[in-house]
């Protein structure tokens, strides 16, 4: 179950869409999932999170928490939509894009991708384009 809660002014338009959408990229990887929920909130929101649990002291825009247990994935995933807003900017992307890319982001690490290493961090960038490109596929 992929479940959607927001601690700012922010909501998705359409969740069942992007919860359609999860469920494919968890199932391309050949896994299942008992409950994900994905945490919208703003940058001090996390930056609570991110200081309390991991005793960093920075902005981030995407913290996951991993409960997952042998093929089946279970997880909190926090976002901060005022990073998301940022990076689009700064990437001059769009909004849409980045928001998917970071969806992905945490479902990925939730999957077993990291990002620690040059060669880890690559690999992530080519799983979430490929994930996000699943977002646009056509749902039965």
């Amino acid at each position: 179950m992929i479940e959607f809660s927001y601690e700012c002014d922010f909501k998705l338009e359409n969740e069942s869409q992007y919860s359609h959408w999860v469920n494919r990229i968890i199932i391309s990887e050949g896994l299942g999932s008992s409950t994900i929920n994905y945490i919208f909130c703003g940058d001090q929101f996390l930056l609570g999170i991110n200081q309390k649990h991991l005793d960093h002291d920075t902005f981030t825009d995407i913290i996951t928490f991993d409960y997952s247990e042998g093929q089946v994935l279970s997880g909190d995933i926090f976002i901060s939509v005022d990073r998301v807003k940022e990076n689009a900017k700064i990437f001059k992307i769009s909004f849409q894009n980045e928001l998917l890319r970071v969806m992905a982001h945490g479902i990925l690490h939730l999957i077993g991708f990291n990002d620690k290493t040059k060669e880890e961090v690559l690999e992530m960038r080519h799983k979430e384009e490929e994930k996000m490109e699943l977002f646009h596929v056509e749902q039965n």
